[in-house]
């Protein structure tokens, strides 16, 4: 999963893994996040979905790509596959501009997978994630905590095994009591929001379903 800002830091450009290839630990950070993605997803079969800040391969949607009736793609850069498919709506800019135009109660799954501490304004986002979220539609959210910063630095800026460039546009983080009342400000009922520690505490997961 990727991310996307109103603005890049010295050193950061472009989209998520478009001029560097996953490291052991951005894979094994995906895959958990894949399986939280499913816990609450079971089946993307006939489903419309958007990854917004997706990154420049979107790998999560081209691994339900042959399930879905269709997919908005969100991200600085996105490639040239991608943006030829027709099953594929890819939308090049930035959050939450690049949303404006996408349509409103549109899209059966929402996901927003390590974006928002990207952001200098993430209610923004968050407000169009739930406009653009369809009745009986779930919104999916992953962000690191604060837990989650120690280890992402120590990653990144001592060991190596994460993009610094991406750590260094980190704006903030969230636990569960940082994100929860971000989801609802932005209109998420809370009756249905599920909001939780994952990955070893080192992340915060939100499903945030939309009533029928």
């Amino acid at each position: 999963m990727g991310s996307s800002s109103s603005a890049d830091p010295p050193g950061r450009t472009g989209a998520y893994e478009q001029h560097r290839a996953p490291s052991w630990v951005d894979r094994f950070g995906v895959w958990l996040s894949a399986r939280a993605l499913n816990r609450h997803v079971p089946s993307f079969a006939g489903k419309a979905v958007g990854d917004f800040g997706c990154g420049y391969e979107a790998r999560f949607i081209r691994s339900v790509l042959p399930e879905i009736t269709r997919a908005v793609l969100v991200d600085r850069a996105l490639a040239p596959d991608l943006k030829a498919d027709e099953r594929i709506t890819a939308i090049e800019g930035v959050l939450p501009d690049a949303l404006r135009d996408i349509d409103d109660a549109s899209l059966d799954v929402v996901l927003c997978i390590s974006v928002l501490e990207h952001l200098w304004e993430p209610l923004e986002t968050v407000v169009e994630l739930r406009r653009i979220v369809a009745p009986g539609g779930v919104c999916l959210v992953n962000v690191p905590t604060w837990s989650g910063k120690r280890f992402l630095e120590l990653s990144a800026f001592r060991l190596g095994f994460s993009p610094a460039e991406e750590m260094d546009d980190h704006k903030r983080y969230y636990d569960p009591r940082d994100l929860w009342p971000l989801l609802v400000e932005a209109g998420f009922r809370p009756h249905g929001i599920k909001c939780y520690r994952h990955k070893f505490g080192l992340n915060t997961f939100a499903a945030c379903r939309v009533d029928a």
